[in-house]
């Protein structure tokens, strides 16, 4: 059996150094408080928990001289200016390609464009992007596109992690709805270079291993773009979600994870695939 590993497959640079300025401040400050999960996985959450990172629900739960750790998925600008007038030691995590999507909304409503964006409803990082702006619209499917109304104006960007299927489709409806519309193509690259990889090593492989949580939208996405292609494709959250019985007749084996997915967690799953198809060789890099 041969084993195709997808070369971008797990931490974007956005969650690695996230995740690793967590850990440095922790080991630094003795523990550091986040309003919410760093990360939509529970693996690298419960690891972050054992080493000091905290989850509060409020600013008022984070203990004086403690720092507070924005996330990679950005933070409303409320909490931004809350933190400020409370003189609070803020570390700030948020992904630089999220920040430049804050700051293309920014320029499109000062061209007094109605803001629209393309993403999942209630998504950490569409909210953060939402808030930038006001009332700004969220779309996330091209059944919502049909339903709104026609404009003259409208400036569009979308969540960082869109597929760009949807995203296309949403802005071919919106041509027709908007006199003077702009888009600015805010899908980030590591997002871009993941999914074009899927895309082709789902048709190349006898079976397609997906591995992320199932809180993420971007692991669910790239299950749902190799599934398309591939109907033996399974998403797992761990090695323990492995079952024996998918990998028989089969001589090829694709494998990526999802951007918020740590390396050992990949790794684990590698090595028990290896175990199951009794693969002695190394893996094969796919690009």
């Amino acid at each position: 059996m041969k084993i195709l590993l997808a070369k971008d497959a797990g931490y974007c640079f956005g969650v690695r150094d996230a995740v690793n300025l967590a850990y440095e401040t922790a080991k630094k400050e003795g523990e550091v408080f986040m309003l919410g999960d760093i990360v939509h996985n529970e693996n690298v959450v419960h690891e972050l928990e054992e080493a000091g990172v905290n989850v509060v629900n409020s600013l008022d739960q984070v203990p004086d001289n403690k720092p507070i750790l924005f996330r990679a998925h950005g933070t409303v600008p409320d909490l931004w200016k809350e933190s400020k007038d409370r003189v609070m030691d803020v570390v700030d995590a948020t992904c630089p390609l999220v920040t430049e999507i804050h700051e293309e909304v920014k320029k499109l409503d000062s061209e007094d464009r109605k803001i629209i964006i393309i993403g999942d409803h209630g998504h950490d990082e569409v909210n953060g992007i939402k808030e930038q702006v006001k009332n700004a619209i969220v779309i996330a499917n091209p059944e919502e596109a049909m339903q709104l109304r026609k404009m003259k104006k409208a400036g569009v960007v979308s969540q960082s992690t869109q597929m760009i299927e949807n995203v296309q489709e949403i802005i071919n409806i919106l041509m027709t709805k908007v006199f003077d519309l702009r888009f600015v193509n805010t899908i980030c690259f590591p997002t871009r270079r993941n999914h074009e990889q899927i895309k082709s090593l789902s048709e190349i492989c006898d079976i397609m291993i997906v591995i992320g949580s199932f809180t993420s939208a971007n692991s669910k996405r790239l299950t749902e773009l190799a599934k398309i292609r591939n109907e033996r494709t399974f998403q797992v959250t761990s090695v323990k979600d492995l079952d024996i019985d998918w990998f028989q007749q089969t001589d090829t084996v694709g494998i990526s994870a999802g951007a918020s997915t740590p390396d050992n967690i990949i790794n684990d799953v590698l090595e028990k695939i290896k175990l199951i198809g009794k693969v002695s060789e190394e893996e094969l890099v796919y690009e």
